[in-house]
């Protein structure tokens, strides 16, 4: 099936008619160094195939941590933004996950915030599991989250119809569900994969857009930012972003 999809148009934020950004202060300043720190204690030694990197905004934290690291990208626009932010440093290949052939296998696999954006998020799991993933590797997918207070607080608002609705900002910026922890491990297991953590990061009651502009402000302490991270440790349901560590399953 050949797509028509725009994956340039989807990652602009000039492609948007609605008031919402595609990436924001909060993704940037807090929640990447926050699921960087998640991740680390299960990562495995070796190279990192980090599956949609945008710009590199999000790869730029692996530099010090791993010497091999590949992007996959289907925006050509954001492929070559991200080649020329992180240099011969990463090897970053535009190609759609469903038509890409990777010769190596790699002992951990990044998959933030993509994975609402797939047509077929589970034909493309499954070639993780079965193709991408070394016997001994990681996925390390990362989903927003559905029953994100944020969502909750919008839908008694009457600004969205149910927690798991696809905005009409979401759908123009490519996203075709969004992911609850049950919904989320369902799609891993059904590709064959193994979970062996589940958690969220960041309790979070306000939207990104509030978040940007109290950012702004020192009403925020970073004790008050490092407060969410640990309370969404025991709410996982109450995160930003739902967040599971998977390793290679049947076959």
């Amino acid at each position: 099936m050949v797509s028509t999809r725009n994956y340039d148009a989807e990652q602009e934020d000039s492609a948007n008619k609605f008031n919402e950004k595609y990436v924001y202060g909060f993704d940037l300043d807090v929640m990447h160094p926050f699921m960087i720190r998640s991740f680390e204690t299960f990562f495995r030694s070796g190279s990192l195939l980090e599956l949609g990197s945008h710009k590199g905004d999000f790869t730029k934290n692996f530099l010090p941590l791993f010497k091999g690291i590949t992007c996959v990208e289907a925006s050509r626009e954001a492929a070559d933004e991200a080649r020329t932010r992180l240099g011969d440093r990463v090897e970053v290949l535009n190609d759609m996950f469903e038509h890409i052939q990777l010769d190596a296998v790699y002992p951990n696999i990044v998959m933030t915030h993509v994975l609402e954006h797939l047509d077929d998020p589970v034909e493309i799991l499954r070639r993780v599991n079965d193709e991408w993933l070394s016997d001994d590797g990681r996925l390390f997918l990362v989903c927003p989250n559905a029953n994100a207070p944020s969502r909750q607080i919008a839908v008694k608002m009457g600004l969205i119809s149910h927690n798991s609705a696809v905005t009409p900002a979401e759908a123009e910026h490519g996203h075709r569900c969004t992911y609850s922890l049950d919904t989320l491990e369902r799609d891993a297991t059904a590709a064959g994969l193994k979970v062996i953590h589940r958690s969220g990061i960041f309790f979070k009651a306000l939207a990104n857009f509030q978040w940007d502009r109290l950012l702004q402000t020192d009403i925020v302490s970073p004790e008050y930012l490092e407060g969410c991270y640990a309370l969404g440790q025991q709410y996982p349901d109450l995160c930003s972003s739902i967040f599971l560590v998977c390793e290679r399953g049947s076959t």
